[in-house]
């Protein structure tokens, strides 16, 4: 283990503790804050975000009474749908104090015997039995001086035939970079930096090859890796006109500031997924 394995609190705090109200602003009424998967080509952003939900969850061979762990549950909507369609026990983490009492009100109004738990803790403080593991969009604030404790971690908690799903943003190899062409320039290397200063401060973006390595290492066999791309790059442009389309609320809520920071992020993001410069990727690992 690494000597330090404070969870990264502040960093995440910064992000996504902004308000809930302005995120609902843009993002879809289940508040799924990461790429949606457009099943058919008509779906609404709810629909394509649930769709993603139960691609995910369709990865893990749940079985009713199973405890599925989610590491970075955001607000809730996978731990949610897991209960209601596969029937198991859930425990989510979070390090964001907003998405933990959003999540604990929403498990309050639910009506399943089973246990729900929502904890405001980071990966690195857990250290229970669990049955399958799910991470959407957190891997990418680990740090790659952590890749390792948190395979192990997740090696540790899961029994011999346990499933983890992990979907992170990742980011070419200079093999791929090359392949496809794509020049840094200094307006793109501009805006990755400032992505990485301003909206998600300590976020970093693993190359495939690093997921695969350090998951291989702790153990885990790699039996599917889907790249959703196209997909994130469509989920951001909707994410965009949703929010330019209530700018006057957001800046009430926030400010012009924060409202011209979050539309430069998401339609420059939403540039980067379609040009190849980024991808997001579900690994689907499994514990011998």
């Amino acid at each position: 283990m690494t000597s330090d394995l404070t969870p990264h609190f502040e960093d995440v705090q910064s992000h996504y503790d902004l308000s809930d109200d302005f995120y609902r602003l843009f993002l879809d009424p289940s508040q799924t804050y990461s790429c949606a998967y457009f099943e058919r080509d008509d779906m609404t952003l709810e629909e394509a975000q649930r769709a993603k939900v139960d691609l995910s969850l369709g990865k893990l061979g749940l079985q009713a009474g199973m405890t599925l762990l989610d590491v970075g549950c955001g607000w809730g909507a996978t731990l949610r749908r897991a209960i209601e369609k596969y029937d198991v026990n859930v425990i989510g983490l979070t390090l964001s104090k907003n998405q933990a009492t959003h999540v604990q009100k929403s498990f309050d109004a639910m009506d399943s015997p089973r246990s729900k738990q929502v904890r405001l803790q980071g990966w690195e403080q857990f250290d229970e039995p669990v049955d399958r593991i799910v991470s959407i969009g957190a891997f990418e604030h680990f740090g790659r001086d952590r890749y390792d404790d948190f395979f192990k971690m997740a090696y540790h908690v899961l029994p011999a035939g346990g499933v983890m799903m992990l979907h992170t943003i990742i980011k070419p190899s200079d093999e791929e970079f090359a392949d496809r062409g794509l020049p840094l320039t200094m307006t793109k290397l501009r805006f990755i930096k400032f992505i990485m200063d301003e909206i998600f401060p300590g976020g970093d973006l693993p190359k495939a090859a690093e997921v695969e390595e350090h998951a291989a290492k702790a153990g885990f066999t790699l039996t599917k890796k889907q790249p959703l791309r196209l997909h994130y790059a469509r989920t951001l442009d909707i994410w965009a006109a949703n929010l330019q389309a209530r700018k006057d609320e957001a800046i009430a809520i926030q400010s012009q500031e924060v409202y011209d920071r979050y539309m430069k992020y998401l339609t420059g993001c939403a540039d980067l997924f379609r040009e190849g410069y980024t991808d997001v990727c579900q690994f689907t690992l499994v514990k011998p």
